[in-house]
């Protein structure tokens, strides 16, 4: 069973190698090796853009977006100046693409984001945003081979409706077998143990409403369908 350190990105022990820069859990990397073979078959080359992300990476990303060192995007992707906003303001905007540090799928090693190399215009790089996924954009046909198809390797994409937590995100794929235990296992007290002693920005408003975020933004998508 995966522990409390490796719930929260605090432990690499549970990872092995997918490539030389991304690591999942073995069961994991050995889906999508399948899912990739048979994508190659189809005709895309499937690739991870990003897999296993750690606390300290995680916290970068928060704090460095709640202080206005790194862009803050609302739910049609486009930028927002978030320096007259107060804490929850900010809070709520950040949580709509990012995860606090701890409560990232990525922390698991059985989540993942996608994209084909091959398919992005000379000149042009990968964003990670949903209109490159949509009708008319660069990976929305391999969107919708993914769509028909993964399921049955074991994946399933987490955030595939927007229910007022995390925004759609076409890009992130779960491994359900792994996926579905470590949501089950991640709790709130998990969460606040794993912020001690860090300095994390917003961090009294995000105590004050932890149970309503756990439950919007970290169990909402949940298995059935938490983040970045």
């Amino acid at each position: 069973m995966i522990n409390a350190a490796a719930l929260t990105g605090r432990a690499t022990d549970h990872l092995v190698e997918l490539t030389a820069n991304h690591r999942l859990q073995p069961e994991a990397v050995e889906a999508f090796r399948r899912l990739q073979a048979a994508a190659a078959q189809a005709g895309f080359n499937l690739q991870p853009a990003s897999t296993f992300r750690d606390f300290d990476r995680q916290l970068a990303i928060w704090n460095g977006k709640f202080r206005g060192e790194r862009p803050v995007l609302n739910s049609d992707s486009q930028p927002v100046d978030i320096s007259q906003l107060d804490d929850a303001q900010r809070g709520e905007l950040i949580l709509r693409w990012s995860a606090l540090p701890g409560s990232s799928r990525h922390h698991w090693g059985s989540d993942l984001d996608i994209y084909d190399p091959s398919l992005i215009p000379t000149g042009r790089s990968l964003q990670l945003e949903p209109w490159e996924y949509a009708q008319g954009g660069y990976f929305y046909a391999l969107n919708q081979w993914l769509s028909d198809n993964m399921a049955a390797f074991g994946f399933y994409r987490p955030f595939s409706q927007d229910t007022g937590g995390v925004a759609v995100e076409p890009w992130h794929l779960s491994y359900r077998p792994l996926a579905e235990e470590c949501a089950r296992l991640l709790t709130p007290e998990l969460l606040t143990a794993a912020w001690q002693q860090v300095d994390l920005a917003g961090h009294d408003w995000i105590v004050s409403q932890l149970d309503r975020i756990f439950a919007q933004y970290v169990v909402n998508n949940g298995p059935q369908g938490s983040k970045e």
